[in-house]
C-alpha cells in the first residue's frame, strides 16, 4: 500500500504508479509518473513466460524495472493489476482488462474511439468514449483460429519466427485462402499448402486475411468505431494490420486502423493511469479523514 509520503505527493499533483499485465504468453509492466504536465512513461518491460509461473516471472519484472530506474517500492503510489494478475501479492489493486485496454489505447492514440486487443487465446473489440470509458465490446468464440497461439503454432510448423511473419506476409503475391472457421481446419489447410509446394509468404498472407476478417467483423458488430488501435501481442505483426487495413472494405463501417509502438503495453499503461486516479481518490479521502 501506498506510504503516507506517497499520498502526499498524490495530493500535490505527481504520483508515480506500475501497471502490470499478465497475459497468457507474456508479463508487460510500465512504470509511469502523472503530473501537472500530463502522464508520461517512464519504463516498461515485457518478458515472455516461456512456461513459467506468472507470479514469480511478475514479482521478478517489478523489482527488476523499479532497479532500473533507481526506484523503491513505498515510492510508487499505486500498483495496479490487469489481465491474469490478480494472484500477485504485491499489488495494490486489479482492473478489469477491457478498462485497461481502453484507457491505455486513447493514452497511445488520443482520436481512438476503439481498441482490438489480439491476445494469445482471445481478441476483444472495445468501444470507448473520449474519457476512456468503455461503450460496447465483443468477444472472439471459445475457437482458436484467431488468436496469437493460433498464429505460433502455425511458425512452428512453417519453420520462421513471430517476428518473420510480418514481413514475410507484405511480400507476398497471391495469398491463399484459409479457413477462417476452425483451428483445426486452418491448420489442416496450412498442411495442405505446404504440401503443393505454396509459398509460405502466401500462406501467411491468407491466414493474415482470415484473422482480420473476424477482427473486422467483430468491430462491425461492436458498434461504429471510426479509428481504431490494435493492441495486445499481435499488434506488432506488420502483416496483420496491413491485413486489417486491406479488408476494411469490405464491412460497411469506415475504419481508420492504426498500431502505435507502445501497443503491445495498452493494458499495462491503461492499468497504471487508473492507478494513478485511484491514488489521487484515496489522498483526497486521506485528507478528509484527518480533517
Amino acid at each position: 500500500m501506498p506510504t503516507d509520503p506517497t499520498l502526499a505527493a498524490a495530493r500535490h499533483g505527481t504520483v508515480r504508479t506500475v501497471g502490470l499485465d499478465v497475459g497468457s504468453s507474456a508479463v508487460k509492466l510500465v512504470v509511469m509518473e502523472d503530473g501537472p504536465a500530463g502522464p508520461k512513461l517512464l519504463g516498461h518491460v515485457t518478458e515472455r513466460l516461456r512456461r513459467r509461473d506468472p507470479t514469480a516471472v511478475a514479482e521478478s519484472v517489478f523489482h527488476d524495472a523499479l532497479a532500473g530506474l533507481g526506484l523503491r517500492p513505498d515510492e510508487l503510489a499505486y500498483v495496479a493489476t490487469t489481465g491474469e494478475a490478480e494472484a500477485v501479492a504485491f499489488r495494490t489493486g486489479h482492473f478489469y482488462g477491457m478498462t485497461t485496454h481502453a484507457r491505455g489505447a486513447l493514452f497511445l492514440d488520443p482520436e481512438a474511439r476503439a481498441a482490438v486487443d489480439i491476445g494469445a487465446l482471445h481478441t476483444r473489440a472495445i468501444l470507448m468514449d473520449e474519457r476512456g470509458k468503455v461503450l460496447g465490446y465483443r468477444m472472439t468464440s471459445q475457437c482458436a483460429s484467431g488468436s496469437g497461439q493460433f498464429l505460433e503454432n502455425i511458425c512452428r510448423y512453417l519453420g520462421v519466427t513471430l517476428e518473420e511473419i510480418g514481413p514475410l506476409s507484405v511480400q507476398a503475391k497471391t495469398p491463399e485462402k484459409c479457413s477462417s472457421i476452425c483451428a483445426v481446419l486452418a491448420e489442416t489447410d496450412v498442411i495442405n499448402m505446404v504440401s503443393r509446394g505454396i509459398a509460405t509468404a502466401d500462406i501467411l498472407k491468407g491466414i493474415h486475411q482470415s484473422m482480420a476478417g473476424r477482427y473486422l467483423r467483430l468491430l462491425a458488430s461492436a458498434g461504429p468505431a471510426g479509428v481504431v488501435l490494435v493492441t495486445g501481442g499481435l499488434s506488432a505483426d506488420i502483416g496483420l494490420v496491413a491485413a486489417m487495413r486491406e479488408g476494411t472494405g469490405e464491412i460497411k463501417q469506415k475504419l481508420d486502423i492504426r498500431t502505435h509502438p507502445h501497443s503491445v503495453l495498452a493494458g499495462a499503461i491503461g492499468a497504471a493511469l487508473w492507478g494513478a486516479f485511484r491514488a489521487r481518490r484515496m489522498a483526497a479521502k486521506a485528507v478528509g479523514g484527518a480533517a
